[in-house]
């Protein structure tokens, strides 16, 4: 039943929808459903059951918080260290997570309310972003 709810909470970055359900976001968001979502995980364990990080990067994540990393295949995860993210992270184990806004859009509260299935409180926003690296086998890059 989790795994097929929209989640309208405060994660490590910004008010935002979490999800295990991508399919159910792209509708809310209005977005193409060619673009990938990052999938927020629980922990580094949970991280190495959907990608392997390249070696030259791994004390790198093991120690970041509010990074996104692009790995080489072109999906991107953030290991959530926030503990009130976390309270619901840790039942899910992952989930993909993005803003709460129509993509292109501004956050609406009432928009977000609406859409979610379920409001984890308290919200509160945050301004900064997380930051995205773009990881390759031996370099990365900086996107934001």
């Amino acid at each position: 039943m989790l795994n097929t709810q929209v989640f309208l909470t405060q994660t490590d970055t910004t008010i935002g929808f979490v999800s295990q359900n991508d399919r159910k976001l792209t509708d809310i968001k209005q977005r193409p459903p060619y673009k990938y979502y990052i999938k927020a995980v629980n922990s580094l364990h949970t991280l190495q059951m959907f990608t392997r990080v390249p070696s030259v990067h791994r004390n790198q994540v093991r120690r970041a918080k509010r990074t996104t990393f692009i790995m080489p295949d072109g999906h991107s995860y953030r290991v959530i260290k926030d503990k009130h993210h976390l309270l619901l992270l840790d039942r899910l184990k992952w989930a993909y997570t993005t803003s709460a806004n129509l993509s292109g859009h501004t956050y609406d509260e009432t928009f977000a309310i609406e859409a979610a299935d379920v409001i984890v409180k308290p919200l509160y926003n945050k301004k900064h972003p997380s930051t995205i690296l773009k990881l390759g086998k031996i370099q990365q890059r900086r996107i934001r």
